[in-house]
């Protein structure tokens, strides 16, 4: 079913131009951060919640995983208030296992939202017959779809690419089905299940999509600036944007969204800035997971933060490198004042 165009009328610079609501969940804003193996986990997530995105999501859940009571997978699953609304994203090829995992984490009080992955094209996720293996098949997506939403009154969400060619049939044929199986929503990354992250994401998809459904669609890819996420918004009429790679180089980037449409200005966000929320992050990885662990994953991760800057080779590496906590920040308030001078 499509919806009637006035529904896309955007104005930049009017507060809540864009009103959004999935389900019965009334959001404030129309950011979100993307499930990202690996990245966001809580400590991350409440990072880029403090610095103003709507929505966060969780890691990719495998409801297998969930099913074996997998202490990996419950961890996973760690949550605290200050990051409200979270989407958990769950993945899985197993209709019954997926809909005992939807009832599982209803149950759990931690999820405003449920999301199903039909988007991810990993090769261990495609083995499973899970993410975008899924958009290969209709009729399991359906039996799926029914099984989960029977399961669960969370507000539930779908995250799709385009299929497994550049047309887009498949992505239209499941947002279809998905509105007739009462989904609440579509996220939509418009890059085909064989490109991952190469080549570019195709904005006219996400349009043709939202003139086909009644259902909100919530734009992904290429979105690393806030002009990024204005253009998308403008020329596709989605409902939000949901930003991923951009964040982990930028926390700030949704927050920055969410005040160019609100407001139609945003402050540019200053190396001082960057860096009092690395050291945030140090703190929050600390509390979470204990320093020797935290040292161990802020190496992988602190370096982001500083792609790009002055002179920023020699910083990124010792940051991959870090022994302790304590000379991480160090190391970060070292390269402040050498910017400085």
């Amino acid at each position: 079913m499509a919806r009637p165009l006035t529904d896309h009328i955007f104005t930049v610079g009017s507060p809540g131009s864009l009103s959004l609501k999935i389900g019965s969940l009334h959001i404030r804003g129309n950011t979100f951060l993307a499930p990202l193996a690996g990245i966001t986990n809580l400590p991350f997530r409440r990072l880029v919640k403090e610095c103003g995105a709507a929505v966060v999501c969780s890691e990719m859940i495998s409801a297998k995983g969930l099913f074996y009571n997998s202490e990996k997978t419950l961890t996973l699953l760690a949550s605290c208030p200050e990051e409200r609304p979270l989407s958990v994203q769950v993945f899985g090829a197993e209709p019954d296992i997926m809909a005992r995992a939807a009832a599982e984490i209803s149950a759990m009080g931690i999820a405003d939202i449920l999301d199903i992955n039909f988007g991810c094209s990993v090769k261990k996720v495609l083995k499973q017959g899970a993410g975008a293996a899924l958009m290969k098949h209709p009729a399991m997506s359906r039996t799926i779809l029914k099984a989960v939403r029977r399961a669960t009154s969370l507000p539930l969400t779908i995250k799709i690419r385009s299929g497994w060619d550049g047309s887009g049939s498949q992505a239209f044929a499941l947002a279809e089905m998905a509105e007739q199986e009462g989904v609440d929503a579509i996220v939509f990354h418009p890059r085909t299940a064989t490109q991952g992250f190469k080549g570019h994401a195709d904005r006219d998809l996400i349009r043709r999509l939202t003139q086909r459904t009644a259902l909100p669609v919530i734009g992904n890819g290429d979105i690393t600036t806030p002009s990024d996420a204005l253009a998308m918004l403008t020329q596709t009429g989605c409902d939000a944007v949901m930003i991923g790679r951009g964040a982990m180089i930028n926390p700030f980037l949704p927050g920055q969204v969410e005040a160019l449409i609100a407001q139609g200005v945003t402050r540019p966000v200053t190396a001082s800035d960057i860096f009092r929320k690395m050291e945030r992050l140090i703190g929050l990885y600390v509390t979470h997971f204990g320093e020797t662990t935290a040292c161990r994953m802020l190496r992988g991760r602190l370096p982001w933060f500083v792609k790009g800057m002055p002179g920023c080779t020699e910083v990124r590496m010792a940051l991959s490198r870090i022994p302790t906590t304590d000379q991480a920040i160090e190391t970060i308030q070292a390269y402040e004042y050498r910017l400085s001078l």
